[in-house]
């Protein structure tokens, strides 16, 4: 599919698909003859799982090196230290999800105290 169709699909902008490529975070699995990025449902994926990132406040790098072990575990499904990094990147996400539930209790906190206003 056409990064037009992607951007609909993930909610990402053109630019932010583009930059994802330029970086190679995310390449498109092909491109048309006249050069147009073409994606499959794997890099849609792929794609998703970095959107899915970006609230809990990851930074590029640290997405890509996430992303690396997921790749490295494709080949190497039992390697014992792919998995120990896996589940050091699991802890993380939880660390950052209570951390991101926290604000979103102080929000909620703050939108009641204004309707008390």
């Amino acid at each position: 599919m056409r990064i037009g169709e992607v951007a609909e699909q993930t909610s990402l902008s053109f630019r932010t698909l583009r930059h994802y490529d330029d970086i190679g975070l995310v390449s498109p699995s092909a491109r048309t003859e006249g050069g147009f990025r073409l994606y499959t449902e794997t890099d849609v994926a792929r794609l998703m799982v970095i959107r899915r990132m970006k609230p809990l406040g990851y930074t590029l790098d640290e997405m890509s090196e996430l992303l690396d072990i997921v790749d490295a575990l494709r080949v190497h499904p039992s390697d014992p230290k792919l998995r120990d990094r896996l589940s050091d990147a699991m802890d993380e996400a939880r660390e950052r999800r209570a951390k991101l539930a926290t604000h979103l209790d102080m929000a909620d906190e703050f939108i009641g105290q204004l309707k008390g206003i």
